[in-house]
């Protein structure tokens, strides 16, 4: 029996989760499974897999792959949700929620899952209260170890779903991100290749616990990650 760490990836399409499959290209004892509800292309060289499936069925999947870690890059935009909470919170919550109960329910004992800066169950800002909520969801769940990442504004190709506020944040983030000093700098920009290499740094630790991590966290942990040779 193989002794690689099997990390499985939904929202592996999307912004974090594409980087997350590139970087695992080389990486020995890794291998990854994207769970996705159409076919995307794979990088090329790397030891992974992608298996399709109904969004429905995501948990039903989760339980037969029964990874050592899941990994949630889940996430879609206000845009793509046609400015309609209850779409929003079928993605974003329900459905990172579903895959979540399927892998504890699987005995999986890891779980990292990727949130936003802010998130709070009590914020007044919708997507930052949803963010706050799949958190508490998830904390009670209690996974083994359970990784709850907290980035600024992501930095990083994404294609057309970028919002217009989205997109002139990141241009003026060379700039802004200068002014967020001390406390406020978990406010900050981080290029989405950092997360991704925190994830895959994250995915093989073994102490047990709930760890909360902001861009600092996240940073030391990409930092970690030896370079594939």
């Amino acid at each position: 029996m193989s002794d690689d760490l099997r990390i499985l990836v939904v929202g592996a399409s999307g912004l974090v989760g594409t980087r997350v499959l590139e970087l695992a290209v080389g990486r020995p004892g890794v291998r990854v499974i994207a769970l996705a509800r159409r076919e995307f292309p794979l990088p090329k060289g790397g030891r992974m897999e992608l298996m399709v499936a109904d969004p429905a069925r995501w948990g039903e999947a989760v339980a037969e792959l029964a990874p050592d870690c899941l990994v949630s890059a889940l996430g879609t935009t206000w845009r793509k949700a046609g400015g309609d909470e209850a779409a929003f919170r079928a993605v974003d919550q329900a459905l990172v929620l579903a895959t979540a109960r399927a892998a504890h329910a699987a005995g999986v004992p890891h779980m990292i899952s990727v949130g936003s800066v802010g998130a709070d169950a009590h914020s007044k800002t919708f997507y930052l209260r949803v963010k706050g909520e799949i958190e508490a969801e998830l904390i009670k769940l209690r996974f083994r170890r359970l990784d709850l990442l907290r980035p600024g504004l992501l930095r990083g190709p994404r294609g057309g779903e970028r919002r217009l506020l989205e997109r002139l944040g990141i241009l003026a983030s060379p700039l802004t991100d200068l002014v967020l000093t001390g406390a406020r700098s978990r406010y900050r920009s981080i290029d989405a290749r950092e997360v991704a290499r925190a994830i895959l740094q994250l995915a093989a630790e073994k102490a047990p616990g709930r760890f909360i991590h902001d861009n600092e966290a996240i940073a030391r942990a990409a930092r970690k990650l030896a370079p594939v040779e």
